[in-house]
């Protein structure tokens, strides 16, 4: 996930989040290979990453350029709902409340995307100029509604990074295109509760891993191994 900053001195290019579950996992299997998450830090342009950080105080820097953009709209707009909409958004932006945190879904959210505005990205405003890169990492997850699932063994562990909501099939997918096209099930425990294990032989013997279906919806922290018809991960 790449993530533009404005205001803060995080030094640009990727970096390590140090996941508390990742490196209790790693500590609990000591795989061959650990691979952690890393997020790309931009210091250029709003429009390049996925997400965006900025000082609180300079937030106005970002939104003054949506409002820009929808301003302009609303004099070329021949439409008296969507006239409404960009009234609506304008209030709040001028509020210092980006697009993103205005409840926009559906129909309007797609309106307002049209015009490529830069605030309906996740936003995180950041107090300081000089944060803790793992907490503006922490806070960009949350404000974008992403969630981290693991794969772990004594070959691999690893975090993935998918959008809240997805299904088992949809982590399938993300680990490996054959892992989705042939999958069967899932077996799921989640590492609050496995964390007190000693493995997954122990999770299963007490009956704690559950055996999911394709549309299981996954929650942080959950260590999934995807049973396939393809393969098995």
């Amino acid at each position: 996930m790449k993530i533009s900053t404005h205001g803060l001195k995080i030094s640009p290019g990727k970096h390590k989040y140090n996941d508390p579950i990742l490196i209790e996992l790693e500590k609990k299997f000591q795989p061959k290979k650990f691979s952690p998450f890393f997020f790309e830090f931009l210091s250029e342009s709003f429009d390049k990453g996925d997400a965006i950080a900025i000082l609180a105080s300079q937030v106005l820097d970002l939104l003054i350029l949506d409002m820009e953009k929808l301003e302009s709209r609303l004099e070329r707009s021949e439409n008296d709902a969507e006239k409404a909409v960009i009234k609506a958004c304008l209030e709040k932006l001028e509020s210092e409340i980006p697009l993103s945190e205005q409840g926009l879904s559906g129909d309007l959210f797609e309106m307002v995307k049209s015009f490529s505005p830069l605030s309906l990205k996740a936003v995180l405003k950041v107090d300081g100029p000089e944060p803790n890169p793992d907490d503006v990492m922490k806070g960009i997850l949350e404000k974008s509604g992403h969630l981290f699932f693991y794969t772990a063994g004594k070959d691999d562990v690893r975090a993935w990074i998918v959008k809240s909501g997805s299904t088992a099939l949809d982590c399938a997918g993300k680990i490996h295109s054959d892992l989705e096209k042939g999958f069967i099930s899932a077996k799921v425990i989640n590492f609050e509760i496995f964390k007190n294990l000693h493995n997954f032989h122990d999770a299963e013997q007490k009956g704690l891993m559950k055996t999911v279906k394709a549309d299981f919806q996954v929650s942080h922290g959950d260590i999934i191994e995807i049973v396939s018809g393809n393969a098995k991960k």
